[in-house]
């Protein structure tokens, strides 16, 4: 986990953030990101992805014990409490200016709280390959979000690198399940409404960030989004029988909640202040071909030459969305 940032706006800057241009919110120029910062911050970027694709693994494996929301709010909620004692440790204070408290709490209750129950939800009325079609989309639908709410701007190589990343997705996912998409069911409106609150966390969120530190912005966001799960966390607790968790449900539990909830989030949050919301959701294309890799890796589960194929047309996508396309050349003032 990377150290969080204390002030509003980071040394390195967001660039193009909000129609500010190249000023921040006060209206002082920011520094654009050395190209030393930027590939720090994909580097960054890739290792969220690889441990969010490791935790549908690790998810996978642990709710054959414990009911899913009830395993989501634990995560959640323990990654809440680590990140709240580091905040004390490091910025030494946990509150939050009350003009954010309503703002984080419903940024927190779509980016974790509905998702998850939206999501974990739907995947019992539909199935697994229609679930990660529909998921698979969701930088493009966070890449427009954000442009239409201002957080960040469209350019010709975000959207042709987009375009490439999210197809290279899909091969990946029909090479996983097959090409059978199942008709529209509940279960895939919900998953869709899911891939909406994530992407209305990351665009309405960006303009908190820049008034706080990744580390309390993920902090209170994953700590307000836990109220979200609760009301089904109990519901399935009741029902729920505590003799099914054994030690390795434990250690999932613990990699689950460190890593990719809080290290990641943390880690999320300090990549967008330099490379900003769109650009940084790109690398959302990778989890699908991540999660492959990990499940070949400790479930047994086989590769084939088409999930290869669109790991790599994935990467291309990446590339172009992070090149100069050529244009319109503009007068110099």
């Amino acid at each position: 986990m990377s150290e969080a940032l204390d002030l509003p706006v980071s040394p390195s800057g967001v660039p193009a953030a909000a129609n500010l241009g190249d000023r921040g919110p006060s209206g002082a120029r920011r520094h654009a990101p050395t190209a030393r910062v930027r590939h720090t911050a994909e580097i960054g970027a890739l290792l969220v992805m690889l441990s969010w694709g490791a935790n549908v693994v690790a998810v996978k494996s642990a709710i054959g014990d414990v009911p899913p929301i009830l395993f989501a709010f634990s995560r959640f909620g323990l990654a809440f409490l680590v990140l709240l004692a580091l905040l004390r440790w490091r910025e030494g204070s946990v509150g939050l200016p009350r003009r954010d408290v309503v703002p984080l709490f419903l940024l927190g209750l779509a980016g974790f709280g509905l998702y998850q129950d939206l999501w974990a939800t739907a995947l019992g009325s539909t199935t697994a390959a229609n679930s990660a079609l529909i998921t698979a989309a969701t930088p493009v639908s966070t890449m427009l979000l954000c442009a239409a709410v201002g957080s960040d701007t469209l350019s010709r190589a975000k959207v042709l690198g987009g375009t490439i990343a999210f197809s290279g997705a899909v091969g990946v996912v029909l090479a996983t399940h097959g090409i059978g998409f199942s008709g529209a069911s509940l279960g895939d409106l919900l998953t869709f409404l899911a891939t909406v609150c994530w992407a209305l966390y990351v665009a309405f969120g960006t303009p908190i960030l820049r008034r706080h530190s990744p580390l309390r912005m993920a902090t209170w966001a994953i700590g307000l989004g836990c109220l979200g799960m609760l009301p089904f966390a109990l519901w399935q607790a009741a029902s729920f029988d505590p003799s099914h968790v054994h030690p390795g449900t434990l250690g999932l539990l613990l990699f689950c909640a460190l890593l990719p909830a809080a290290a990641a989030n943390v880690l999320m949050f300090e990549v967008v202040k330099v490379l900003g919301p769109s650009r940084t959701y790109l690398f959302q294309f990778t989890v699908p071909a991540f999660a492959v890799m990990m499940a070949a890796i400790f479930l047994g589960e086989s590769i084939v030459v088409g999930q290869l194929l669109g790991g790599a047309v994935i990467v291309l996508g990446i590339l172009v969305s992070r090149s100069q396309l050529p244009g319109r050349r503009h007068p110099q003032a």
